[in-house]
């Protein structure tokens, strides 16, 4: 691939989308810096660097699964704005 407008084009045409003019000029500079700090990063010695997924240490951060008792039905239904019998009604959206 040559320069970035050459990759807008091709980006461009690849999502079906059209730009102007003035968005493939500011496209084709994003891109031309995109594509120069890659090359810097390239350039970088990473012999001995473990891969990451993720720059921090993480946590699982949920909880345990434990049954709990859980609200009555008529309890969690009476704020209901509208109910068909035991259930909450909404509006229906799909034909």
């Amino acid at each position: 691939m040559g320069d970035g407008s050459e990759l807008v084009d091709y980006i461009a045409n690849l999502s079906r989308i059209e730009l102007t003019e003035q968005e493939r000029e500011t496209f084709s500079v994003q891109i031309e810096e995109i594509l120069r700090f890659i090359q810097k990063l390239n350039e970088l010695d990473t012999t001995g660097v473990e891969p990451m997924v993720h720059s921090l240490h993480l946590n699982n951060v949920f909880r345990s699964d434990v049954v709990r008792p859980s609200l009555q039905r008529q309890a969690a239904l009476q704020n209901a704005q509208a109910r068909s019998e035991d259930s909450y009604k909404v509006p229906a959206i799909l034909d």
